[in-house]
């Protein structure tokens, strides 16, 4: 249990604690800032080996202000002793340093710092996960598909590129916004993902990646000047999305499709925000973005009292005008589902000819789950059966296997 607590403490505190400290010292120290925020976690476990304190949060804040004190002392430097900062902010104290709003002020520092275009793409998303949302290296290596060795290498290309082109650690401007905003939204999509739908192993949910998300998102739209049409879009969709995350699972902890969710578990408060979201977005501006789509698909599904009541033909409607924005592989097998509930069977066969599962990387099962659907329909069993079997092999968590292991057993 202990261990449970300091883990979510540190998923959601580590980022805030880094982007405070990456403030005072600057980006260039920031291995060492990092260093000391673990340092701190670590210090906590030991510390709490018999009690938590009654506000560990307050105990954290309070360690890291003792920490900023040590890194000054290492780093000897009378400028950051006197705390001279960068960003010319050279009149805020250490302790109005570590109030909420200034540690948000920091964190979207932080993300824009992260996703500028001096980095190389892939190095922004990893970098980003790691010192904005605390990722560990095996996470990240886990929601962007690729080892844990390459992601060692883009974190250090990341540090060592920020501090040779002298990177400045605040928000852009103009054009420039706009352009790190889009990639900004990349992660915090990516974050909610992998929580909603993990490849983890011994997990096929992470709720608490699909609230960092949703916070991250949020944080960002509480900044006037950098709230758009397209992040209160994605806000929408994130929205939507979490509020079926109770529904997503049944108290054996086994994957429910939509079919078999029951609805009563949606989420109506969320669902809510997330249609004023969306009214906030369209009243912004009429042009539709990926996220725009995604959301209205979302909305549609929620609209639906039961999975029979779905307009599936709506949903093909969204999904064809998210073709010409995304032509993707997950876009087209997206299609092709919505093409079996519409009974346009070889039309979702078009679709599924337009790919290969390695395209979909660890989710190449979903391919395979529906090539079965897709033989089911044309009442080859025979078939059906092969293309599970593969599925089950390729299926990256066990909550995922015993779904398609149940579905085998029925034909």
């Amino acid at each position: 249990m202990k261990n449970q607590i300091i883990d979510h403490l540190f998923r959601y505190h580590s980022g805030k604690m880094v982007s405070v400290l990456t403030r005072i010292f600057g980006l260039q120290h920031l291995e060492t800032i990092e260093d000391a925020v673990q340092d701190t976690f670590i210090q906590a476990s030991l510390s709490w080996r018999h009690k938590i304190p009654e506000n560990p949060e307050a105990w954290l804040i309070k360690a890291a202000k003792n920490r900023t004190l040590d890194i000054f002392r290492k780093l000897k430097s009378e400028e950051e002793r006197n705390f001279k900062f960068t960003s010319g902010l050279s009149g805020i104290t250490l302790n109005d340093l570590f109030l909420e709003h200034e540690i948000e002020d920091s964190q979207l520092r932080m993300i824009f710092t992260a996703c500028h275009p001096i980095l190389d793409s892939r190095d922004r998303i990893a970098f980003a996960l790691k010192t904005v949302s605390g990722f560990s290296i095996r996470e990240i290596a886990s929601a962007l598909l690729t080892k844990e060795e390459t992601i060692k290498k883009r974190l250090a290309r990341s540090r060592k590129e920020i501090v040779a082109k002298n990177i400045s650690f605040t928000i852009p401007q103009g054009i420039e916004l706009s352009k790190r905003l889009h990639t900004v939204m990349e992660v915090i999509y990516l974050i909610f993902n992998e929580g909603f739908h993990s490849v983890k192993k011994d997990e096929i949910i992470r709720k608490e990646l699909c609230g960092e998300a949703l916070r991250l998102c949020k944080m960002v739209l509480q900044k006037e000047s950098i709230r758009t049409s397209e992040t209160y879009a994605l806000f929408a969709l994130l929205c939507f999305h979490a509020s079926r995350l109770e529904a997503k699972t049944n108290g054996s902890n086994e994957l429910l499709n939509l079919k078999e969710q029951d609805r009563t578990l949606w989420y109506k408060p969320l669902i809510e925000t997330g249609n004023i979201a969306m009214d906030k977005a369209l009243s912004l501006s009429q042009e539709l973005s990926f996220y725009h789509i995604e959301a209205a698909i979302a909305s549609e599904h929620l609209k639906a009292k039961t999975f029979e009541e779905t307009n599936w033909a709506k949903i093909l409607f969204w999904y064809q005008c998210l073709e010409k924005l995304d032509p993707s592989p997950s876009t087209f097998l997206n299609m092709a589902v919505v093409c079996l509930q519409l009974q346009q069977i070889e039309e979702a066969k078009k679709f599924l000819e337009k790919f290969s599962p390695s395209h979909l990387g660890p989710r190449g099962y979903l391919y395979h789950g529906t090539m079965a659907d897709y033989y089911l329909c044309k009442s080859d069993v025979v078939s059906a059966k092969k293309e599970l079997k593969k599925a089950i092999e390729l299926a990256p968590n066990a909550s995922e296997k015993k779904y398609l292991l149940k579905k085998t057993e029925v034909l």
